[in-house]
């Protein structure tokens, strides 16, 4: 087993939306994960400007929300909103155009957009959307010795093994991944079930633990390796996000808000915007 620290680093995006980018196409090597950024700040200034209309093609998001909450608005037509532990996603597909902006005027807003690559045969399907709503993502407990609360689970995408329970959320991305928000209180342990042909990804937002006996602190990102049993130990009241995915290994060309496989299908996807027939 590896385990390889990720640091997270101060950037910004949209309207000067201030952010913390965990991940951001440096390489490939997290496939099917592009990119991951966290907004956690308790000034508007920091995002009330949002995320003003913008053009997507070849990938898909998923916004999770800690506290706070984000409007979203596109070209087909779909409004909706998410507060507190809710989740929305996106399918670009062929092209989608649409803008996200904060509920909040003030407060704290703390919050997840995941970019997951879409397989080169569903580049071109048609863009869809939809909100997860609350009702749909409870918290599951995990139980511990003489039926104690252990740590508690929200899935969001597919299903996580721990203590070896198997536990579902309501949402299934094109390319297969696991993505939920894991709580453990401090001093507790928890046994995460790998799939051995996946990346796996856990970002500590919230306290430390020790994953396989590494210490891992908050804002940073482990990326595991070769692993098939995890020990989860919080050293302090942890919160963290767990993703994992089987690699499509395909190629990537990006750019902007367009991933696509070559650099003649990107050329394509700017060309199309311009012209405005990006979503026909």
């Amino acid at each position: 087993m590896h385990i390889q620290i990720i640091n997270s680093r101060p950037s910004s995006d949209g309207a000067g939306v201030k952010l913390q980018r965990i991940h951001g196409f440096r390489d490939n090597s997290l496939d099917p994960f592009l990119m991951l950024d966290e907004i956690n700040s308790e000034n508007p200034d920091d995002y009330i400007a949002g995320f003003p209309p913008h053009p997507h093609r070849g990938l898909e998001t998923l916004t999770y929300i800690r506290a706070g909450g984000f409007e979203h608005k596109d070209h087909m037509g779909n409004e909706g909103k998410i507060s507190q532990g809710e989740a929305q996603w996106m399918s670009a597909g062929k092209g989608v155009i649409h803008s996200e902006k904060p509920l909040l005027a003030q407060g704290h807003l703390h919050g997840f957009q995941l970019w997951i690559n879409l397989p080169a045969a569903n580049k071109m399907q048609p863009a869809a959307w939809k909100d997860i709503p609350l009702s749909e993502l409870p918290w599951q407990v995990i139980p511990g010795e003489n039926g104690t609360e252990e740590a508690k689970v929200k899935v969001i995408s597919g299903s996580v093994q721990l203590e070896s329970q198997h536990f579902k959320g309501p949402l299934q991305t094109t390319a297969p991944t696991r993505v939920a928000d894991l709580q453990i209180p401090a001093g507790k342990q928890v046994t995460f079930n790998a799939a051995d042909d996946e990346n796996l990804l856990i970002f500590i937002y919230e306290g430390q633990t020790d994953i396989a006996g590494q210490p891992v602190n908050s804002r940073q990102m482990a990326k595991i390796s070769d692993a098939e049993e995890l020990l989860l130990r919080a050293q302090e009241n942890t919160g963290m996000l767990i993703l994992s995915g089987k690699p499509l290994q395909e190629p990537v060309a990006h750019h902007g808000p367009f991933v696509m496989n070559t650099a003649e299908q990107i050329q394509q996807a700017i060309a199309d915007y311009q012209a405005g027939t990006l979503t026909d």
